[in-house]
């Protein structure tokens, strides 16, 4: 059962939301958060596999509490929910920690696989939303942080890394490969030590930055 944190200051958002997982059978809403500062403070207590978290919120907006709690060590799995299109917010939320976002008008079957995806390891950036991340990367004031020369991957580093940009699991792309997951983690251990960056998410966007993947 994946357990989900819903922060969402809109009743009649948070409400549609929740009915929807509600038709998950292995997806379980174990709190629901109005506010930012809210969510600061339950999450860490909770614990739960995945938030879904939207950007602005009264008191607290939704990029605060992902520094918030990033700060911490203390966030998990988060899908940001919005209805603007603000890239380069969205683009902030990524730098820190989110692992990817859906639009708040997405369907269930959407919903329901990014919670899985993100719950499993696996990231929102690409093929959803990718050119428009892509246009905001540019105009973005703080950009990733880096090496400006990252070293060269193999070819099977860059296999494994557009596997990535597709939101696949560790798990996934060891089935899709034939090989044994343990492996899969090592090379993205040394794809995310050469790009110079700490997670794959920012893994994943700093390739499309660079035109690897």
């Amino acid at each position: 059962m994946i357990s989900v944190c819903l922060v969402e200051d809109q009743n009649l958002v948070r409400q549609g939301i929740r009915s929807l997982l509600g038709l998950a059978e292995d997806i379980r809403v174990v709190a629901e958060c109005a506010d930012g500062a809210q969510a600061v403070a339950e999450i860490p207590r909770l614990r739960p596999d995945v938030v879904l978290l939207d950007l602005r919120m009264p008191n607290m907006s939704g990029l605060e509490v992902l520094q918030h709690l990033s700060a911490r060590n203390a966030l998990p799995p988060t899908i940001i929910l919005t209805t603007f299109d603000d890239d380069q917010l969205v683009l902030q939320g990524l730098k820190a920690g989110a692992r990817g976002y859906l639009l708040k008008d997405v369907s269930l079957e959407q919903l329901v696989q990014a919670v899985r995806t993100v719950a499993a390891g696996g990231s929102l950036v690409a093929p959803m939303v990718t050119q428009r991340l892509l246009a905001g990367i540019g105009r973005i004031q703080n950009p990733f942080s880096s090496l400006e020369q990252p070293d060269p991957l193999t070819e099977r580093e860059t296999e494994i890394l557009r596997l990535m940009s597709g939101g696949y699991s560790n798990k996934e792309i060891a089935n899709s490969l034939k090989v044994a997951e343990g492996t899969v983690k090592n090379h993205v251990s040394n794809i995310l030590s050469k790009l110079g960056v700490r997670d794959r998410t920012r893994a994943v966007l700093k390739a499309l930055e660079l035109g690897i993947v």
